[in-house]
């Protein structure tokens, strides 16, 4: 890998599709301009209308290429993954470059998605399995296809707990559980690597983390909590830690824009800053249990259950 790589290296993009989940801000907005800025098609996934509009605006000035179009995906429902899915692949015709599992919430306060699962394991992870399953078919009716998962450093440490996914018997502690949800993402991709390789398929399924980056996930995970003292001490720690370690948005987004458009890309591949928090963009092993291929097909079988979706990952 160039130690030098920049968004100015990515190849032209004129003719791609790329859905990128979480578009609204963050490195989800940065990866949709600078990919509709190399010409790439961009479908923007968004749950809330208004955001996605305000998103959509921005990166429709820095098209210059094809239109970008507002996607509604709420990944916290099932129906609304569902939903997406089907308006992507008519969007399509059934060919979609690169998929860009990028949404997530973190370390937030006990909820339940729409469908009862507890929140981060059901967004994070489920919504983003379910939707790269139903998309299968448009991914493999692109000429090389590929999936983009956004794991995270929080996944070190942190542990499965496929008998007790969604907190149920166990106490529930916000940044375990964060943990957990971005374990599964890499185990998943993992996982969803080794199957297509045994299928044979010219879809590649790739990892990515954006170190410590200035996201806002912080000021929105104190925001979700009802205590005004807690609120405001994880505020005061995010600002601390955003002016000490973080990156700019527009550094920690090169990982997943190097896993997105790099033809030195392989499957099961994992693009992370450098220095682990922060650094230029680098091929990173992934963690040993997400490895694990018991776990893996543990994870599978499980999200499969959960989700009533049929995987077929050809």
């Amino acid at each position: 890998m160039n130690e030098r790589w920049t968004e100015a290296r990515i190849p032209d993009q004129s003719g791609r599709t790329v859905l990128i989940t979480g578009a609204n801000s963050g490195l989800g907005l940065r990866s949709a301009e600078v990919l509709s800025a190399h010409g790439a098609r961009v479908l923007l996934g968004c749950r809330s209308p208004e955001r996605g509009e305000t998103a959509l605006a921005r990166v429709r000035a820095a098209a210059s290429g094809a239109k970008p179009e507002l996607v509604q995906l709420d990944l916290a429902d099932l129906a609304s993954v569902r939903e997406a899915a089907a308006k992507v692949r008519e969007l399509t015709g059934d060919a979609l470059d690169v998929l860009m599992n990028n949404a997530g919430v973190m370390a937030t306060a006990q909820g339940r998605t729409a469908d009862g699962f507890e929140l981060q394991f059901g967004t994070n992870h489920l919504g983003h399995a379910a939707l790269t399953w139903l998309l299968m078919p448009a991914l493999r009716g692109a000429p090389a296809g590929r999936v983009v998962t956004l794991s995270s450093v929080a996944a070190v440490g942190a542990h499965l707990h496929l008998d007790d996914p969604n907190a149920e018997r166990r106490p529930y502690r916000a940044a375990a559980a964060y943990g957990q949800a971005k374990l599964s993402n890499q185990t998943f991709g993992i996982e969803l690597d080794r199957r297509l390789r045994a299928a044979d398929s010219t879809v590649l399924s790739v990892l990515a983390h954006p170190g410590y980056s200035a996201t806002g996930l912080t000021t929105n995970m104190a925001s979700s909590y009802r205590n005004p003292v807690l609120r405001t001490a994880l505020r005061e720690i995010g600002k601390l830690g955003g002016m000490l370690l973080a990156q700019r948005v527009e550094r920690g987004a090169l990982p997943q824009l190097y896993a997105a458009t790099a033809p030195d890309v392989e499957g099961g591949d994992y693009l992370g800053p450098l220095f682990a928090v922060r650094g230029r963009p680098a091929k990173v092993r992934t963690l040993a249990p997400a490895r694990n291929p018991e776990a893996g097909t543990a994870l599978w079988e499980l999200t499969a259950e959960l989700t009533g979706i049929t995987p077929d990952p050809r």
